[in-house]
């Protein structure tokens, strides 16, 4: 074959391997974005079902079903409890998903067992945010009508042992980053401000009920944008 010849039919051959490859990689399925797996955690008197509704929103925003996990608990119990069942469930969430770190969105007392697993159960090692909505953070004096009935409730309550010892020191320990969302007419948090933590972006809502905080669109598409 002459030089000239070979030399054509050498660049013809690289063109087609081009075009050949160009198609290929147009024809390969687009790759879905993921995202830390979402941990939900409910408050007093409460159940997974509370987060029905943002869920649903989290899937229409792109998530998927894999992603997405609510879970339940005791809520009568101590929350020292409830946070080391946490720790089991956090565990089973990145098995299960093979992520590394899940992101906890948390509801009223949700906040302080979710917390107590951060600062106390080495949770920072295994959270990349944490997001709390109408956070019992610092107690609440609506907590007097069931401090005689269950453990949890006198935990809850203005000035208790447990958020004492939660509180002190550090409020957001670790690399974790924190947010919390409050309302200024949240009809279980007493006084309002409880629901801010030192050291996290704290947001006010405006007002909205202690029970509609958790499945408000406006909330959800701020925590959405929190943790994207």
């Amino acid at each position: 074959m002459q030089p000239v010849l070979r030399r054509a039919v050498t660049c013809v051959s690289a063109v087609a391997a081009t075009l050949l490859l160009s198609l290929s990689l147009s024809a390969a399925p687009a790759q879905a974005a993921t995202h830390n797996p979402v941990l939900f955690v409910h408050g007093l008197s409460s159940s997974a079902s509370s987060w029905d509704e943002w869920i649903t929103d989290f899937k229409a925003d792109g998530y998927s079903s894999s992603e997405l996990f609510a879970w339940s608990y005791d809520w009568k119990q101590s929350n020292v409890t409830t946070a080391q069942q946490l720790a089991t469930e956090v565990k089973s969430v990145l098995a299960q998903t093979g992520a590394s770190k899940v992101d906890l969105v948390v509801h009223s007392m949700g906040a302080m067992n979710s917390r107590y697993y951060l600062k106390n159960l080495g949770g920072t090692a295994y959270v990349d945010d944490f997001v709390s909505v109408a956070g019992v953070n610092h107690g609440t004096s609506v907590a007097s009508w069931c401090t005689w009935l269950y453990t949890s409730c006198t935990e809850m309550y203005t000035g208790s042992s447990f958020l004492t010892s939660l509180n002190s020191g550090d409020e957001t320990p670790g690399s974790v980053t924190y947010a919390t969302y409050w309302s200024n007419c949240d009809e279980a948090l007493n006084p309002d401000s409880t629901a801010l933590l030192s050291g996290a972006t704290n947001v006010g809502v405006g007002c909205i009920s202690h029970t509609d905080m958790n499945n408000d669109y406006g909330v959800y598409t701020q925590v959405r944008n929190f943790i994207a």
